[in-house]
């Protein structure tokens, strides 16, 4: 563009108006540049990505994934959506995990409501759309209140939870952010809960922490339709 100027100034003989309308042109020739560029034009949409992993339906999946998708599809919330469509791709992996899960999630020792509490707590910590799309309703039906859950979502310390809920957030508070357990918090908890307890939500916030990772690195979302828990540009 600057070569260009110069050859149009070297060749116009007429000054200061010749210039003038040299500039005029040059103006009106760029900004018709930017609209017609797609990549100068600052509204052009941008091709959607690609999945990471291409959704699978029951009928695509082979004679190793077959069991596990049928299981998966018998509880899942997402189908074989969210963490099973990364570990479907690794089917031994992925029966052990859903195995895990399945006792974690009906068969714990720790009450449903306290179960599915620290898995909001972690859900929330880690922003996971899916986590928490999943999970917040199966918590305020388990008996978790309303208000703890959008506490939770506000990223506040839950006002009047009871005794053990208190317990399960201190704990698991501590645990995600910390990386220890006080000896205090861990007194009240074994108090509380009791040792199989404590092991059981141990277990539970790790493994969703898991779920977690799986989630953010296969970029895995809520079902088509469906309302992102945490909008665009939200803590």
């Amino acid at each position: 563009m600057g070569l260009f100027v110069t050859v149009l100034a070297f060749n116009c003989h007429q000054g200061e108006e010749c210039m003038n309308k040299i500039l005029k042109n040059i103006a009106v020739s760029t900004s018709l540049a930017f609209i017609v560029s797609p990549t100068l034009a600052a509204d052009t949409a941008s091709p959607a990505k690609p999945p990471r992993f291409a959704p699978l339906t029951l009928e695509q999946l082979n004679v190793y994934q077959k069991p596990l998708g049928e299981q998966i599809m018998r509880v899942s919330s997402v189908g074989l959506g969210g963490p099973y469509s990364p570990l479907l791709r690794s089917p031994v992996l992925g029966q052990r995990m859903f195995d895990l899960l399945y006792y974690l999630r009906w068969n714990s020792s720790v009450p449903l409501r306290l179960n599915e509490l620290a898995i909001l707590i972690i859900g929330r910590i880690w922003r996971s759309q899916v986590e928490w799309y999943a999970h917040a309703p199966l918590a305020i039906k388990a008996g978790l209140s309303p208000e703890i859950v959008a506490d939770l979502k506000a990223q506040k310390r839950p006002a009047n939870m009871k005794p053990d809920e208190a317990v399960v957030y201190d704990f698991v508070m501590e645990l995600s952010t910390k990386h220890q357990v006080s000896d205090e918090t861990f007194a009240r908890a074994k108090e509380i809960l009791g040792e199989q307890q404590v092991v059981d939500l141990t277990t539970v916030a790790g493994t969703y922490v898991t779920v977690a990772m799986l989630l953010a690195m296969a970029e895995e979302g809520v079902p088509p339709g469906k309302e992102l828990p945490f909008k665009p540009g939200e803590p």
